[in-house]
């Protein structure tokens, strides 16, 4: 790995905090929710201007989400953990990218290495996914929350938020900052069934992109919810499929509208 590779990495984590904090709006460890986001912009092309020149990969897509939720959605269809036992409190990154490579690009190894995560499985795409993965290859890593590079992320977000507001105050904690309220139009005109939703304590993150999305409830169970089809992985949903959704389904929805988590192309409003 490349010493200039980490800078880069905090440099974009610290702007993704700054213009795309609804990433980390619902997460008890926002630094991780910044750090994962600015990864896959990095590899995406997406990335604010570097300091050095980033090579970029025509056809790299970066999906991410918990470990544990994977394996409890997809253990019985994939064998992605035959060597490696699903890791809590672990992200799993699924990175794909055209299949002319004969190993991992450098440029994946390289951003990854940065971010401390470590490869645990690489394979062709086709064998599991929801969009499409024709001549494409697949490479898995792993990343586990309370890296110290999140310390590292976390000494310049404070330097950063140490600096007072024009109002004489202190920035504050992103997390404190809702977009729906319940004093406003748009909480109040929602549905009961989604206002509670919206209420309830729940964790939403980016699966794939193509509209899959991780929740993970109050209950400490995860799902996973498809917003293109429909459907999430819950039993309320299994058993009765109710009418509009389920409350799973209901919260990504709301959160995709109000720029709290990845739209389904894996992208993100920039604040103004």
């Amino acid at each position: 790995m490349t010493d200039r590779y980490p800078p880069i990495v905090l440099d974009e984590s610290e702007r993704v905090a700054e213009h795309h904090e609804q990433v980390a709006q619902s997460s008890d460890n926002p630094n991780h929710e910044y750090l994962r986001y600015a990864v896959l912009r990095l590899l995406e092309d997406e990335g604010d201007d570097t300091s050095v020149e980033i090579p970029q990969i025509d056809g790299v897509t970066v999906g991410y989400g918990e470990d544990k939720a994977m394996y409890e959605s997809w253990d019985d269809d994939v064998e992605w953990w035959e060597t490696v036992p699903p890791q809590a409190k672990c992200t799993r990154f699924r990175i794909f990218y055209p299949d002319k490579h004969e190993a991992v690009p450098r440029v994946i190894v390289d951003v990854m290495a940065a971010l401390g995560a470590w490869r645990v499985w690489t394979g062709s795409a086709a064998a599991c996914g929801s969009y499409d993965h024709r001549e494409r290859q697949e490479g898995h890593y792993l990343w586990p929350e309370g890296h110290p590079v999140e310390d590292l992320l976390q000494d310049r977000l404070q330097s950063r938020a140490s600096a007072v507001t024009p109002d004489g105050g202190q920035t504050g904690d992103v997390r404190d900052r809702m977009v729906v309220t319940e004093d406003s139009s748009q909480y109040t005109d929602l549905e009961p069934r989604t206002r509670r939703a919206v209420d309830e304590s729940m964790a939403v993150s980016l699966l794939e992109k193509g509209g899959r999305y991780e929740v993970r409830s109050a209950s400490g169970n995860w799902y996973e919810v498809d917003v293109i089809s429909e459907s999430c992985t819950c039993p309320d949903w299994r058993k009765r499929t109710p009418e509009g959704g389920c409350k799973h389904l209901r919260r990504v929805d709301q959160e995709i509208k109000q720029g709290r988590v990845p739209r389904p192309d894996g992208r993100l409003p920039s604040n103004s």
